[in-house]
This record gives C-alpha cells, sequence and structure tokens, in this order.
C-alpha cells in the first residue's frame, strides 16, 4: 500500500451525520484507499448510531486516559466495512441524543482528540499523516506537535487540518486549558489559543497543524478576508504558505438518475425524458398542480441564515407571482419553519412546506425539480448542488466559495455554463437570476443546452482523493510551503 492515512472526524456517513462534514468522512475515505492509500478512519461511537450498523460491529479492547485529575475509558470498536473504521467509545461522553450543544463539549471532543492518538498503539497501525476535520480535531493537533511527537513512534507523524466550515469554532472557557492538561500561563496567549478571551479549538487546529485545507479554492481565499474569516483571517493569511483548497466530490454511484431506485423514473444525460415524469409524480405527491410548462424550483436546506433562506422569503410573493412552484425541504430556525409553513397553506398551489429530513424525498426533489436555488450568504463547499445538477437540474446561486467553483453562468450565445449566479446580497439579486433562467427556461432547445450541461458536470471524489494525496505527499517529504498565489513551491534557506 501506499502511503498511511489516519482520517479524524466527528462524523462519518452513514452512522453519524449532521451535515456535509459526515458526507465527505464518509465518501473521501474510500476514494483514498481506491487511489493506493492506506487508510483508517476513526470517529465517536454515539447513541444515535443505528443498531443495525452496530449488530456486526467488532470489540477490540479497552484503555484509560485522563484529562487533569479525571481518568475515562477509551473503548475501541470495529465496524464491518470497505475502508477499516473505528468506533471511540465512553457512555459518559457519547451516550447523548445528540452530537454537539452541551456544557462539556471542549471535554467531549479533548477526550475524543487524545484517545484518536493513543488508540494507534492498539490496532497496528502508525499512520505517515493524521486529516483533521473541523473544530472538534483541533486538539490532536496541538497534542501531537507539543507532546506525542516526542514518543519515537509518533515523531514523524503530519498533520493536515480541514476547514469545512470557519463559522463553527469550538469555543470555550480559559478553564478548558487546565481539563486539557495544558499551562494556562503558556496557551492562553494571542499567539497560541486565546481567542477574544476564550479558548478556540479552531484555532488549535489552524496553528498546530502541519497543513490546512479548504473544500473549496474560492473559500481558501475567502477565510483570509475579514468579511469570512470570522476573526481568524490574520491567522490564515499568516500560515497561507500552507493552505490548500480542495474542492469536494460527491458519489455518482449513489446519485445516477440512470439507476437510483429513491426517484419516481429512472433516465440520463442520453435519455432526460424520464426527468418530466419525476416532475409530474413529484407534483402529484406534493399536491401541486401537474403541469409540464411550470418551472419547480427546489430548496433543500438547512434554513438557516447561512443558507440565504431570507432572501428566498424576501422574495417569495414574487415568485409567486411569475408562476413558479416552490418546493421546500429542511428543518432549522423557528421563524423560516413557520413562514414557510404560512406561505404554502396561502398558496398551496405554488408552494410546498416540508419541514422534515426526508432523504427519499430529498432525491425526488433533486430529480423532479427544474432549478435548484442555493442563494447562500456563504458556502465552504456546497454539496446541494452537485447533487442538483447530476440529475439535471440547473442551480441559482450566489457567487461565493465552492459556488464559484463549480457553477458557472449560461450563456446562450455560446452554450456553456451549467447554472446561474448572482453577486449581491440581497432579494434583487436572487430575482434578477431567477429571472435569467426563467427567460431561458422559456426557450426549450436552450434550456435543454444548460440542463445537459449541467448533468454532465463532474466533481468526484476520485479528482479530489488526487489532490489530497498531492498534499500528503508533500507533507511526507517535507515541502508543504508554497506560495499561496502562484503554487510555487517555497524551499528552506
Amino acid at each position: 500500500m501506499g502511503l498511511k492515512v489516519l482520517f479524524v472526524s466527528s462524523e462519518v456517513s452513514p452512522y453519524a451525520k449532521s451535515g456535509g462534514l459526515g458526507d465527505v468522512a464518509g465518501s473521501l475515505p474510500k476514494a483514498l484507499m481506491d487511489a493506493g492509500c492506506d487508510v483508517r478512519v476513526v470517529f465517536p461511537k454515539y447513541r444515535t448510531i443505528n443498531n443495525d450498523y452496530l449488530t456486526s460491529c467488532e470489540y477490540i479492547t479497552s484503555f484509560d486516559t485522563t484529562l487533569d485529575w479525571r481518568t475515562q475509558k477509551v473503548e475501541i470498536y470495529r465496524l464491518v466495512t470497505d475502508v477499516p473504521t473505528y468506533m471511540i467509545g465512553n457512555d459518559f461522553y457519547f451516550n447523548r441524543s445528540g452530537y454537539y450543544g452541551y456544557g462539556d463539549d471542549d471535554e467531549r471532543f479533548t477526550f475524543f482528540s487524545k484517545a484518536a492518538i493513543e488508540f494507534l498503539n492498539y490496532i497496528d497501525f502508525i499512520p505517515d499523516v493524521i486529516h483533521c476535520n473541523d473544530w472538534q480535531t483541533g486538539p490532536l493537533c496541538l497534542y501531537l506537535k507539543d507532546r506525542y511527537s516526542l514518543i519515537k513512534d509518533f515523531s514523524h507523524i503530519k498533520t493536515l487540518f480541514t476547514i469545512h466550515n470557519l463559522q463553527y469554532q469550538g469555543m470555550f472557557t480559559r478553564s478548558a486549558l487546565r481539563m486539557m492538561e495544558l499551562d494556562d500561563n503558556y496557551y492562553f496567549t494571542n499567539d497560541k489559543l486565546e481567542y477574544y478571551n476564550m479558548v478556540s479549538f479552531m484555532k488549535a487546529g489552524l496553528l498546530y497543524s502541519d497543513a490546512i485545507s479548504t473544500v473549496s479554492r474560492t473559500y481558501a481565499y475567502e477565510v483570509q478576508t475579514g468579511q469570512y474569516g470570522y476573526g481568524l483571517d490574520g491567522v490564515l493569511r499568516c500560515r497561507n504558505d500552507v493552505l490548500y483548497g480542495i474542492v469536494n466530490g460527491i458519489d455518482y454511484s449513489a446519485n445516477d438518475p440512470a439507476t437510483n431506485d429513491k426517484i419516481y423514473c429512472n433516465f440520463s444525460k442520453d435519455d432526460i425524458s424520464g426527468k418530466y415524469e419525476n416532475k409530474r409524480r413529484l407534483q402529484q405527491d406534493l399536491g401541486l398542480p401537474q403541469r409540464d410548462d411550470v418551472p419547480v424550483l427546489g430548496v433543500i436546506s438547512r434554513l438557516v441564515d447561512q443558507k440565504g433562506i431570507n432572501l428566498i422569503l424576501q422574495d417569495a410573493y414574487e415568485l409567486i407571482n411569475r408562476g413558479v412552484q416552490l418546493v421546500i425541504l429542511g428543518t432549522g430556525d423557528y421563524h423560516y419553519e413557520n413562514m414557510f409553513k404560512d406561505l404554502a397553506y396561502r398558496y398551496p398551489e405554488n408552494v410546498s412546506a416540508n419541514i422534515l429530513f426526508d432523504n427519499t424525498l430529498a432525491q425526488r426533489i433533486y430529480a423532479g425539480s427544474d432549478m435548484f436555488l442555493m442563494p447562500s450568504l456563504f458556502e465552504p463547499c456546497g454539496l446541494g448542488q452537485l447533487f442538483a445538477m447530476s440529475y439535471g437540474t440547473v442551480p441559482i446561486t450566489r457567487t461565493t466559495g465552492g459556488l464559484v467553483d463549480t457553477v458557472h453562468t449560461f450563456d446562450p450565445e455560446t452554450g456553456e455554463g451549467n447554472g446561474f449566479q448572482f453577486q449581491d446580497y440581497d432579494g434583487g439579486g436572487l430575482l434578477w437570476a431567477v429571472d435569467e433562467a426563467l427567460k431561458v427556461y422559456n426557450d426549450k432547445p436552450q434550456w435543454a443546452k444548460v440542463v445537459q450541461n449541467a448533468i454532465t458536470t463532474r466533481f468526484s471524489w476520485e479528482k479530489s482523493a488526487k489532490e489530497y494525496i498531492d498534499v500528503y505527499q508533500r507533507l511526507v517529504e517535507g515541502r508543504q510551503r508554497r506560495n499561496f498565489e502562484t503554487g510555487e513551491d517555497i524551499t528552506e534557506e
């Protein structure tokens, strides 16, 4: 086998997932293994994991680890999967109804970070690179750099820290450092973990990892700005010589309209006719008038500010006046949920509000919609637009983050482009982009072109895996530093 990689994440689909992080952790390791890496995955053993996945899991062993005066037991389990996948068990920390949002999250994920290093002694696997993900694994980067690197077997291990969403930073009080068995006088400084008089686990990952990546090239630029850096832009500018942007992929075998058994009718890029049967069946099931001439605009999202939900609601009456049908699926902020419910009540022929999570319905909305709205305030990468395009559904997005890297505005003159975009974050911008899409929609030959462009767009995990392997190799060879703008290596003097 090639490079040895330990992939550490607080979520791994399909076992534990609350967002895009789980999707990445469930797909990227397999692509890495297919590309020749020797990969192991580790995540917490949450109570909420479906028992069907646990019936065949194997208990390996247990050992003790310490956090300040506490001694806690680490239990190691292995799941039966293509990629060797391990769970760190401890009922005190993980036998709960959710993943995050608890008063002791600092202790829970410090425990997980330490255990994810120490369990290597028990599975006969010493990686070349540990790939950490988001704030929950920030302490791992620090521990490995300042402590465990003193152990001979661990001294060569490098870390890559991936930012999936910089908005969530793992902020805790100064007492977290004592719990972590760290000198708070040394580490509670602006050049280390102190952040607005708090301790930031995200900052730990950014400062103590050997390299940093984001989930799109554009987001790697954006996080270095005051607008998108959430106060950590200075840290990222200082470390941009080890900062990489790699666009996420999706599993096209699981999102193939020709084979997906969750959608109403299969179709392909070579015969798109089945897509319109999906539209009619979706309209029927959701109680909307079955009309081929009316464009269906799908929204599958967390109903929160980041996703631009306020813009959709701001434009809702204008969209309804244009005769479109709006189909919403998701949960989130209570006031947004209620506003969509009210719209559906007032305009039952134009709006279907599905305030829940339903994977089968999501697949059917992707397949049966004509357009997909994704007007995000910021979007590190975004997967919804990729899923939509795989079903020939044309995305309407804002020019931010990974949406810039994956969606390109359709040009009727050249026939190039797979969607429609707007720049200014306001309702007028979104409405303008929708109107541009509607113009093309009413020109059937042109619409057929943009649909074809969308369904043939590909951002596969295979491509992303190759880029990650290049970063791993650079880490192992000690040449991870490069000029962020030009990509040219920076050699040590």
